[in-house]
């Protein structure tokens, strides 16, 4: 047995769709192994209004630390569990200080709260009223009641609309905003 296979380090694991958390979870109870699913917070403008998500940082995936010669075989057998990410059959640990960096990253709390924002530039679709469906451009941010100016092309002239960011879908995505901090 390698000494690499007594020595607790932390591996990827990759897991079914939407349950890297659960995972991780159930991970709590076993003897010897720490589990940790960073997650991500953030509210989203739908056809349906704003609604809050909380999803996985890096979904179908989560960080275990566990020597595998005690608990490879927990780990990798644990309900919705896929397999303990390798490379060409070989583990391959994460280094600690990784971990650490992604830790303070993230506050070192599990779920970090990232707001989507929007700003001048921004390409926008309305989501209520009669020019429902229609993309337009961010021109001003107003204050009072987060408010937005959009510049909408309907009938063959741009126009400007003044509307409330409830009323808005933004292309941002929450990992794209997490990665440029």
């Amino acid at each position: 047995m390698k000494d690499q296979d007594t020595t607790p380090a932390w591996y990827v694991v990759h897991t079914r769709p939407k349950c890297e958390h659960i995972a991780a979870a159930l991970m709590v109870g076993f003897e010897n192994v720490e589990a940790w699913c960073p997650r991500i917070r953030f509210q989203k403008n739908t056809r349906r209004g704003k609604v809050w998500f909380v999803e996985a940082l890096f979904p179908s995936y989560f960080f275990a630390k566990f020597a595998p010669a005690e608990s490879l075989r927990a780990v990798k057998y644990s309900q919705s569990v896929i397999k303990v990410v390798d490379f060409g059959g070989n583990l391959t640990p994460v280094p600690d200080r990784a971990i650490e960096e992604l830790k303070a990253e993230m506050k070192n709390i599990d779920i970090c709260e990232v707001e989507v924002g929007v700003k001048v530039g921004d390409t926008v679709e309305l989501t209520e009223g009669p020019m429902r469906g229609l993309k337009g451009i961010v021109n001003a941010l107003l204050s009072g009641a987060d408010r937005v100016r959009i510049l909408l092309e309907f009938l063959g002239q741009e126009n400007a609309v003044e509307v409330p960011m409830s009323k808005i879908l933004t292309e941002h995505k929450p990992r794209a905003v997490m990665a440029a901090r």
